[in-house]
């Protein structure tokens, strides 16, 4: 008996600590320092910290969404707020023209929830199990993605939405799927990308040239 409880303690401490999305900080605070060359699972501390490395006024307005997915997302994390060193959480704000797509993508270190600013949405996200998860969310309301699964935003309606996202990760990541594919360096070899899309590598090589820097 003991044995077994011993081992349900065991498990339940590791389940605690694999959910947890950021490691635990042990000190108060830790200021990022993001000019430190020493690299760690995080950022450096630096020493001498004021109340602007706690704050960023950079979501307060709407982003220019006039590119080629029409949306722009604004980030709050641990590179624009050093004080969210250790902290495990950050925001950001996501801007929608009509018609605008914030593409399908993951965040590997992090769950999103959403709260619509204004505007309405068609979100949704795909399981492993590869069983999409959909729904049309309006001002007011809140939705969920979990953490690493491929996600969406489209907005659909004729006029602009726009959401807060809230992260529990100081830097949650992202992997948006087309350009990871398409657009990697060095590039993914065409052969496999035909492969895995059953398609030619003429489409492939057409496909890349879309995500090809403008000169």
């Amino acid at each position: 008996m003991g044995v077994c409880r011993l081992l349900l303690l065991t498990a339940l401490f590791l389940l605690t600590y694999t959910v947890s999305a950021d490691p635990d900080m042990l000190q108060d605070l830790c200021v990022a320092d993001l000019s430190s060359p020493v690299r760690v699972n995080g950022f450096t501390c630096k020493a001498n910290i004021m109340a602007d490395d706690f704050f960023f006024a950079g979501i307060g307005n709407p982003g220019l969404t006039n590119n080629s997915m029409g949306a722009l997302v604004t980030g709050a994390n641990v590179q624009r707020i050093p004080g969210l060193n250790t902290l495990g959480v950050s925001l950001a704000r996501i801007d929608y023209a009509p018609g605008g797509l914030n593409p399908p993508h993951t965040h590997p270190r992090a769950t999103e929830v959403v709260f619509v600013l204004e505007g309405q949405l068609d979100v949704g996200f795909i399981t492993t199990a590869n069983v999409l998860i959909s729904k049309t969310i309006k001002q007011g309301d809140v939705f969920a993605f979990p953490k690493g699964l491929v996600h969406f935003q489209k907005n659909n309606g004729m006029v602009p939405a726009a959401v807060i996202s809230a992260f529990n990760s100081q830097l949650p990541g992202t992997q948006s799927i087309a350009t990871t594919l398409f657009a990697a360096t060095p590039p993914v070899p065409d052969n496999v990308l035909a492969k895995a899309f059953m398609i030619g590598t003429e489409e492939v090589q057409e496909v890349k040239s879309r995500f090809a820097p403008k000169s």
